[in-house]
């Protein structure tokens, strides 16, 4: 017993004089700061700082040309930001219903009810904080809700409750619940989740704002079968919806996205029979929690809805997430965590899990190659130098090289579709790596990390990253019906390779519409399932309609910017007036076009189709 007393005390001396370690690291921190913060306003304030501005400027000119790829990219990025800065009050304060609307929305009649229980964990909210979010539900067009408010606050904020209570009087709708103590973000939540009658839960953070229209757009998904929405978000400042930060405009589902970046995150709401299997919060995952739950009810669910618009409004404040994810640390460890916790449930082991150069809570995934297949790599148009690339970069060792130069009087006739498909009769692996001979592979994992992605029952074709020599982008995944034919195209085209993409998507595993044959991994016995490429398409599309049609078997098309190679020759998505490629385009319309009318998935029907930068339209 005496032992165990002198462990604790010394265990918490120990945390004590860390503590003290901290304290006086912060202060010094904080004087440092100071300092270089003094420093910084006498040289701002002094002439030779003045004077250089115009060399700054230039400066910052040609650094956003190095990012963009080009002075017209710049130019075309600079009217896309005030484009959107304009259109802020058109997605926040000016999307709100009219009064016309308004009687429209409430007035629909619906054949059953719905309840939606809003789960809201209170703790030390700011006054006008708390206001806004309250009133933010009581506006709600769609009137079958109720708002579960379970509050954590200490003493000093007892305001906290007589707020709720007050508002909890003038509608019976709004429970409200004063907690012993505080339980953190999960247990709170979890209390509220108690409270809730509803049929459908939704996840509401204390400080943010919902539209008003959000649940009657969640109800018309709902009635088309939906077990799990969420919706598009903006971050605001100053208390004004309209001075938005960023703007989310999100893809549909997509289990790779949501696996390396929490992006379907607000507005979350679900089927409560999908918790009879599982968990609310844990709160072995506080900080990302929502994360952990959104991976495993999204795993449990039938069909998941994507409500594209901005229909929650993200405080960014003090200390708040939406202000900077650093501010909380524990979240990051939280949320790789629970990232990993979900793959091992879903069979996938041994991945490891690091943060991206994009943000801390976006990551890249190390997936693990099972076993060493072979894997043959099917080289069309095959150069010395693409040859000597893969010799030098690759790592892994059970391959095969199959190059169109040894079968130069079997092909001479074919086109390029056709080519691929010959050099495939030849291939012994279990699956096929397409490279052209003008790529030149630059990261020694490029076979693994295909590898690693090509294997799982789900995946269909996986697709590298593609620059040319000056460092801009020539492949990072393929959108349906942008650009100027409206067929596909190439996005973040031209960018530069240190780019982090929009909402950081150059930086992580995701999927995608199509990747292109210049570098494609497919399993053989999913090739044959497809028959091959289209050897009707005679210079283009082939591989958009291979992958295509690896998508109507059901099978994940995916991207990663972790396999990497160097190509200079340009693309045919990009458009051409060649005769063949007309003919070409006007096929992939005909076959593709269900596919090219709904849109495409992983895009987002507020994003542009003009261009190719992810820019708002």
């Amino acid at each position: 017993m005496n032992e165990e007393l002198e462990k604790l005390r010394s265990e918490l001396e120990e945390i004590k004089q860390q503590n003290v370690d901290l304290s006086m690291r912060i202060t010094e921190l904080e004087d440092e700061r100071d300092e270089l913060s003094e420093n910084l306003n006498r040289i701002k304030g002094s002439k030779l700082y003045k004077m250089s501005k115009p060399v700054r400027v230039i400066r910052s000119q040609v650094k956003r040309v190095t990012q963009y790829g080009s002075v017209s990219a710049v130019n075309n990025k600079i009217k896309s930001k005030k484009k959107l800065k304009k259109r802020y009050k058109d997605l926040g304060s000016l999307s709100f219903p009219d009064e016309e609307r308004r009687i429209k929305e409430e007035s629909k009649e619906y054949s059953t009810k719905v309840t939606f229980s809003i789960l809201v964990p209170l703790y030390n909210t700011p006054e006008f904080f708390l206001h806004e979010m309250i009133d933010s539900v009581i506006s709600q067009t769609y009137k079958d809700w109720e708002l579960c408010l379970a509050d954590g606050s200490d003493a000093e904020h007892e305001y906290v409750g007589k707020i709720c209570l007050e508002y909890a009087k003038g509608d019976k709708r709004i429970i409200y619940k004063k907690l012993e103590k505080n339980e953190g973000i999960s247990g709170n939540t979890n209390e509220c989740f108690k409270m809730a009658t509803g049929e459908y839960i939704g996840l509401f953070d204390h400080d943010d704002i919902l539209h008003p229209s959000v649940l009657y757009k969640y109800r018309e998904a709902v009635d088309d079968g939906a077990d799990y929405i969420y919706c598009d978000e903006a971050t605001f400042v100053d208390g004004d919806i309209d001075k938005m930060i960023t703007v989310h405009f999100k893809p549909d589902f997509a289990i790779d996205n949501l696996r390396a970046n929490n992006y379907i995150c607000h507005f979350s709401v679900f089927k409560r029979e999908l918790l009879n299997e599982t968990e609310l919060f844990r709160t072995k995952y506080d900080g990302s929690q929502d994360h952990d739950m959104i991976l495993r009810l999204t795993g449990l669910a039938k069909h998941v809805v994507h409500v594209p618009g901005i229909y929650y409004y993200w405080r960014a404040h003090a200390g708040s997430v939406a202000s900077d994810i650093n501010a909380k640390s524990y979240a990051i460890d939280a949320a790789k965590r629970a990232v990993s916790d979900h793959l091992k449930t879903n069979g996938i082991y041994n991945t490891a899990i690091t943060s991206s150069r994009a943000f801390e809570t976006i990551f890249r995934l190390h997936y693990e190659v099972i076993g060493e297949p072979l894997v043959s790599i099917l080289i069309e148009d095959d150069t010395e130098e693409c040859i000597a690339a893969i010799n030098k970069w690759n790592t892994y060792k059970n391959i095969e090289i199959i190059k169109a130069s040894d079968y130069s009087e079997s092909i001479k006739e074919l086109n390029k579709a056709a080519i691929r498909n010959y050099l495939a009769t030849k291939a012994k692996g279990e699956y096929l790596l397409f490279i052209n001979g003008h790529v030149n592979m630059t990261s020694p994992e490029f076979v693994k990390e295909l590898l690693s992605l090509a294997q799982r029952k789900d995946t269909g074709a996986v697709g590298g990253m593609l620059i040319n020599s000056s460092g801009k982008i020539e492949h990072a995944g393929v959108v349906l019906g942008i650009g100027k034919d409206r067929a596909a195209g190439l996005v973040h085209y031209g960018f530069d390779k240190k780019y982090i993409g929009y909402m950081g998507r150059l930086c992580y595993i995701q999927d995608v519409s199509a990747v292109v044959s210049d570098m494609l991994m497919v399993k053989a016995s999913d090739f044959l399932k497809v028959q091959g490429f289209d050897s009707n398409y005679t210079i283009g599309f082939s591989d958009v309609a291979f992958c295509l049609k690896l998508r109507r078997l059901g099978l994940l098309n995916i991207f990663n910017p972790y396999a990497v190679g160097i190509c200079d020759r340009g693309q045919i998505l990009l458009g051409s007036e060649d005769d063949f490629y007309k003919k070409d385009l006007s096929r992939f319309l005909d076959e593709f076009e269900s596919e090219i009318k709904s849109g495409d998935p992983y895009y987002n029907v507020n994003l542009t189709r003009d261009s190719l930068d992810y820019s708002i339209m």
